[in-house]
């Protein structure tokens, strides 16, 4: 990478336990509060953190495995607020608006069983393939959660 290049940030979101994607979104959200370009690349399990909401308005993300706190999603996420951190969905409003790039591997979807359809609207959400992201990561750095 040339001093003049712009580097940027791409993740790897692979992993379904919500604490490791909460991590993801703080740091895609704290490169792009930055400056950084950032890309969060969702696949495997990592994948249900863009699930639409339930019929009866549960999050999607709710379909998260627990972390290593044992904590399911919910749970984790009254945790987090009652302490005063940023929440999953406070992370994932401000990659949104910081204008982090959502991408969901197109091969990830097919081995994890889900449609694009059941993916949420209000996130623009580009899917593509391993190509794809290493060519936006080409002069940056890559990170894999």
């Amino acid at each position: 990478m040339t001093e003049t290049a712009q580097r940027s940030l791409a993740i790897i979101v692979h992993s379904g336990d919500v604490e490791r994607v909460h991590y993801a979104l703080a740091l895609a959200s704290a490169a792009a509060a930055v400056n950084i370009p950032a890309t969060l690349f969702f696949t495997m399990g990592g994948i249900k953190a863009l699930l639409a909401d339930k019929p009866d308005g549960t999050p999607g993300w709710h379909a998260l495995a627990s972390g290593e706190s044992g904590q399911s999603p919910a749970a984790r996420e009254k945790m987090l607020k009652e302490r005063g951190a940023a929440t999953f969905a406070e992370l994932l409003s401000a990659c949104r608006e910081l204008g982090v790039v959502f991408m969901v591997c197109e091969m990830g979807l097919r081995a994890a069983g889900i449609a694009s359809s059941e993916l949420r609207r209000d996130i623009e959400i580009a899917e593509g393939g391993i190509v794809t992201l290493l060519r936006r990561a080409e002069d940056g750095e890559l990170i894999f959660v």
